[in-house]
């Protein structure tokens, strides 16, 4: 294991006693937000901290009455009847503390867009769209997460060919954001006579919701049409021009929103932009810091296939870190937890040995 970084916790710290002493100085409200939130960032590793500082005392205490020829053999006897389990608290606390004290992604503790496209399959492939959708509301739901439809477009039998929504929430993207590429699925249409199993696929996209203090958008660099925006099939067609399409020029990215306000479709489509915007800076970022080294869960590859829904035989299987789930029908209902968890923790294994190596 690598070696726990004593000065970068000492200074952990030191920051979190300052922050403490200035939050109770009763500073102005916005810089108190900005305080608070860097306060409950680090509460928990502070904690994990002074409970592995607490555990080496109580180590060192043991070994000092055991080290002592004076000490009666009672005591000896609990010292090292305390030490094998003290010791392996030790040994627990460390590895958590590697976990807390892996380099942070300044995404992680925000909101998401959530895209998902249905890709080759047809009709089955927006009905798959549609599942995997409610699969990810559903999961939202449970973490107290709101989560708002921005634009979609139906498909002819149920689900959507294309839907963009926003979950909002504290660390919404560190638990998505692995969701990112082709999903698959194999399974029997209703509309099959024969029972033949069909494959088709959706690729889901995970962007962490990017503020304007994140990225910056000229009104030279974006060209704003508005259109005539339809209702569902045709219906309650609103006959006025208030639908929003932004492009930005130097990209060529185009985003689109339609619902009724002109003003409200500006807003989420400028959203979005800057969403994407934000997104292939980080992708930028992340190609040229790990170029030589590719992380298997982290390289973010829309169009990677990732995982496999096969109902027929109920199992989810993540290609990218060999995990087989028989539990289809309840992942399904958005009880994706365990695949979330199993996928993290991966990725922080694996910063773990990067880490070891470059301390090694």
């Amino acid at each position: 294991m690598a070696k726990l970084p004593v000065e970068k916790m000492r200074e952990l710290s030191r920051r979190f006693e300052e922050i403490e002493a200035r939050m109770s100085a009763g500073p102005a409200a916005d810089v108190y937000v900005k305080l608070a939130s860097e306060y409950s960032e680090l509460q928990p590793v502070v904690k994990k901290i002074q409970e592995y500082e607490k555990a080496l005392a109580e180590q060192a205490d043991l070994q000092a009455l055991l080290a002592d020829k004076t000490t009666d053999r009672d005591m000896r006897d609990l010292a090292e009847a305390e030490l094998p389990d003290l010791s392996e608290r030790i040994e627990q606390l460390e590895k958590e503390m590697q976990i807390l004290l892996l380099p942070k992604d300044a995404a992680d503790e925000k909101s998401a867009i959530l895209e998902i496209r249905a890709g080759t399959g047809g009709s089955e492939a927006a009905l798959f769209a549609g599942d995997l959708f409610r699969m990810y509301e559903r999961f939202a739901s449970t973490k107290g997460w709101k989560v708002e439809v921005l634009s979609s477009s139906e498909g002819d039998a149920g689900g959507f060919k294309e839907i963009i929504a926003t979950i909002t929430g504290r660390g919404v993207f560190s638990k998505l954001k692995f969701e990112s590429g082709v999903h698959r699925v194999q399974r029997v249409p209703d509309t099959e006579a024969s029972g033949r199993i069909h494959t088709s696929a959706a690729t889901v996209a995970v962007l962490p919701e990017a503020e304007e203090i994140d990225i910056e958008i000229r009104p030279e660099d974006i060209r704003i049409d508005t259109m005539r925006a339809s209702g569902a099939g045709g219906q309650h067609v609103n006959t006025t021009d208030s639908a929003v399409r932004i492009t930005h020029l130097p990209t060529g990215l185009i985003v689109t929103s339609s619902e009724k306000s002109q003003h409200q479709n500006r807003a989420k489509a400028m959203q979005v932009l800057r969403s994407r915007l934000y997104d292939i800076e980080r992708q930028k970022v992340d190609s040229e810091r790990s170029a030589d080294r590719k992380s298997q869960v982290g390289s973010g590859d829309r169009s990677e296939r990732i995982r496999t829904y096969n109902f027929p035989q109920g199992r989810v299987t993540d290609h990218r870190i060999n995990l087989t789930l028989y539990k289809l029908d309840r992942m399904i209902e958005g009880e994706i937890d365990e695949m979330v968890d199993a996928l993290i923790a991966d990725y922080q294994a694996g910063q773990l040995a990067q880490l070891g190596e470059q301390r090694g």
